[in-house]
């Protein structure tokens, strides 16, 4: 260790169950837009991206659709065909070369997708509810729409769908998987009364809005045994139909007390920024206390703020995206003192090599200006 990096508790190791992570910086999954294909699978250049990153403690991929009907968005990879299957596959041979680990994040748009990304059909929602977001699709911004309901055969169908992706990441090479359950995608609308207005055993009660996400770990577990599971959740979540109110929170608080036993490789929890004020880590506090097993918390944290929250004991580990765009060797940065490199936003969802592979190393950035 450097003599910057002595006195960082995010530069020390923390096991996972039986997997060991170097340090505590985890990148966090990131939408890049890169699947610029028709089978929407991975190419040469998220092999590259991901090796590029291999110093972070834990890569969790970008959030991978489950299935054709889970898609909500334009050149985002799935993991529910052979072909994406096989390309995933050398994703993680090439992260584990660099020495590396790499989870993948299962996701499904549910009723904040559009017609326009599912071949006119409409998406699915637990209730049919129009979410009243903006989604960007091939033709530009457009509303959400009202959603079909779910059938219970359909919740079956999708629980389904959850576990075949489940054992396609694992026949990939991931060391584990990440369930995509923040934001305001399918899991969440399930978790929010606005959108579930269901009577049957999926809605009605908290307990019942949580049943859905509950028979996916089950399931998803069933794959890959324990603890190689992770799910994000973001209790703090504001925007369209959800807030952050104290029945949310009352409900989140439940749900991550039930989570206790589902001996989970961790929870990934989304705050609110600034991360850098008292605030911010007294709010992720609140669930330090509930959930008793390794705890990543996410959104706006600089080094010293994740190093605040590791000493406290708020969280486990911390997980930075943007800051990973732009700095592939972002943990030897912070392990030397080394300045932080600034990402273009303007190329964040581009396409293409730029803003994407052509960031260097301090180390190459160095060397180009002898």
């Amino acid at each position: 260790m450097t003599a910057t990096a002595i006195g960082q508790p995010l530069l020390t190791p923390l096991s996972i169950g039986d997997l060991t992570l170097p340090s505590r910086v985890v990148m966090a999954p990131m939408t890049r837009a890169r699947a610029t294909n028709d089978e929407l699978a991975p190419t040469p250049s998220h092999a590259l991206y991901y090796a590029q990153r291999a110093g972070a403690g834990l890569i969790i991929t970008e959030g991978t659709w489950v299935s054709k009907q889970a898609i909500g968005a334009s050149n985002v990879p799935g993991i529910y065909t052979e072909h994406q299957t096989t390309a995933w596959a050398t994703v993680t041979e090439a992260v584990h070369q660099a020495g590396g680990r790499i989870f993948s994040q299962l996701g499904h748009a549910g009723a904040k997708s559009h017609p326009d990304h599912l071949d006119g059909a409409l998406p699915a929602g637990p209730s049919a509810i129009n979410p009243r977001e903006k989604r960007l699709t091939p033709t530009g911004l457009k509303d959400t729409v009202t959603p079909r309901e779910l059938t219970p055969a359909g919740i079956t169908q999708t629980v389904a769908d959850y576990r075949a992706a489940a054992g396609n990441a694992r026949r990939a090479g991931f060391d584990g998987i990440e369930i995509h359950a923040q934001g305001s995608h399918l899991i969440p609308q399930f978790l929010n009364p606005r959108l579930n207005q269901r009577t049957d055993a999926y809605g009605g009660s908290t307990t019942a809005r949580a049943q859905f996400l509950l028979e996916i770990l089950h399931v998803v577990t069933g794959i890959w045994g324990s603890p190689r599971v992770g799910v994000k959740l973001s209790p703090y979540w504001a925007g369209g139909s959800f807030t952050a109110d104290e029945d949310t929170l009352a409900a989140y608080d439940w749900l991550i007390g039930e989570l206790n036993s589902a001996d989970l490789a961790y929870l990934h929890l989304m705050g609110t920024p600034p991360a850098d004020s008292d605030d911010h880590l007294a709010r992720l506090s609140r669930y330090r206390t509930i959930y008793q097993g390794t705890l990543i918390v996410n959104v706006g944290f600089t080094q010293d703020s994740a190093n605040a929250a590791i000493e406290r004991g708020v969280a486990d580990a911390v997980s930075f995206g943007t800051p990973f765009i732009a700095n592939p060797d972002l943990v030897d940065r912070f392990a030397h003192g080394y300045p932080l490199a600034a990402a273009d936003p303007a190329t964040f969802y581009a396409g293409g090599p730029t803003g994407y592979t052509d960031y260097p190393t301090r180390h190459r950035a160095a060397d180009r200006r002898q």
